[in-house]
């Protein structure tokens, strides 16, 4: 009768977890509502705790923890196999409902701490940024506007900020989030910061150049792959500590925060990765002009373009083609139906910055 109870009371408390997902889903569909309550409220409680309890470690709380939790899931899954095979089906059920009442507290808690934020209205909106009437004349003239800038910041680049440090990066690169504050109340977080990764070799494999953790709010930067893709990838994980869910957003707002900055290793840095997806764009609409404008590059960014896909290239196979395909899936899930094509569509919001400013 015991051990009927426990599986009984593991039941309930199952069942009773299925009641906050239930309300957290049918929140979802309430964007100003999400933005009002969550976004500006306890979103912005919660990220400020979080941040004065783990920015200051100097390593990752959020990589400890994530391997915590896939050994523990792995050593249940054993648990649950091993005790079916022997017929042990009272402890085989035990386990098994124990991981799932612990996946519903991680998901419950992952929207809580953040996961909400991807149901706010989008950055276009927030930021009065809705006006897309641009042509594809345009994007070229912005393009020229970019590649002109990134050959100018690289050429003022020498050997000693190549060698920068890591945390001087992340200095650099919290202050400048924190300078864009002034443009918008949207821009505004508490005690930004960034950190290497301890799973950066795994990174490598995995395709990732960074990554920010929900449940520690700490952003966090592969620290092995080339110094130029660093300042960005630290500005735009930061950017998702703002409450900036989608990735085309924390582009957008990592690339304002890296072309304002007075640092020229961050400048080049954003201009260097707005000049891929420009360049990404065009050659999928315009191959002509795409071969016109890449040929506008100088040797120097070139030579770049060729050490990062060498980088990436090194690590490419299995792990990296399943972690795109589960994040793509995630994406998805979470209101960016272009899964991982999402960060390609930061150009919407940068030509309507630049339209508005009338630049174009």
């Amino acid at each position: 009768m015991r051990d009927n109870k426990l599986t009984w009371r593991n039941w309930a408390k199952a069942a009773l977890l299925l009641v906050p997902l239930l309300l957290l889903t049918l929140a979802q569909p309430a964007p100003n509502f999400i933005e009002r309550f969550y976004s500006e409220g306890l979103y912005k409680g919660v990220s400020s705790i979080l941040h004065f309890l783990f920015s200051w470690v100097p390593f990752s709380i959020g990589d400890i923890f994530y391997i915590a939790v896939i050994v523990s899931s792995v050593i249940a899954v054993i648990v649950t196999i091993r005790a079916a095979i022997r017929k042990n089906f009272w402890l085989a059920g035990k386990t098994l409902f124990r991981l799932v009442i612990s996946t519903e507290l991680l998901i419950i808690v992952f929207y809580l701490f953040w996961g909400l934020n991807y149901s706010r209205p989008p950055a276009a909106e927030l930021l009065s940024l809705q006006d897309t009437s641009y042509t594809l004349s345009d994007v070229k003239n912005v393009t020229g506007m970019i590649i002109d800038s990134v050959n100018k910041t690289r050429s003022r680049i020498n050997i000693a900020d190549l060698e920068t440090s890591d945390d001087s990066i992340y200095t650099t690169s919290a202050e400048a989030i924190r300078n864009i504050a002034p443009i918008s109340s949207k821009f505004k977080v508490y005690l930004p910061a960034v950190k290497s990764s301890l799973l950066s070799p795994l990174l490598n494999y995995m395709g990732t150049s960074g990554y920010f953790n929900p449940f520690t709010g700490e952003a966090q930067v592969n620290r092995l792959m080339p110094v130029f893709d660093k300042p960005f990838t630290a500005c735009h994980e930061m950017s998702h500590q703002m409450g900036f869910g989608r990735e085309d957003e924390a582009n957008f707002v990592g690339y304002l925060a890296g072309v304002n900055s007075k640092n020229e290793l961050l400048k080049y840095s954003a201009y260097y990765e707005a000049t891929i997806e420009f360049l990404r764009y065009l050659h999928r609409r315009d191959t002509t002009s795409y071969k016109l404008l890449k040929s506008m590059l100088s040797d120097a960014v070139k030579h770049d373009l060729k050490t990062d896909s060498l980088y990436w290239t090194r690590y490419s196979g299995p792990l990296g083609d399943m972690s795109g395909r589960f994040y793509d899936s995630f994406l998805k899930a979470n209101k960016q139906p272009a899964g991982l094509r999402t960060y390609n569509r930061m150009i919407r919001l940068t030509m309507s910055w630049y339209k508005k400013r009338g630049i174009y």
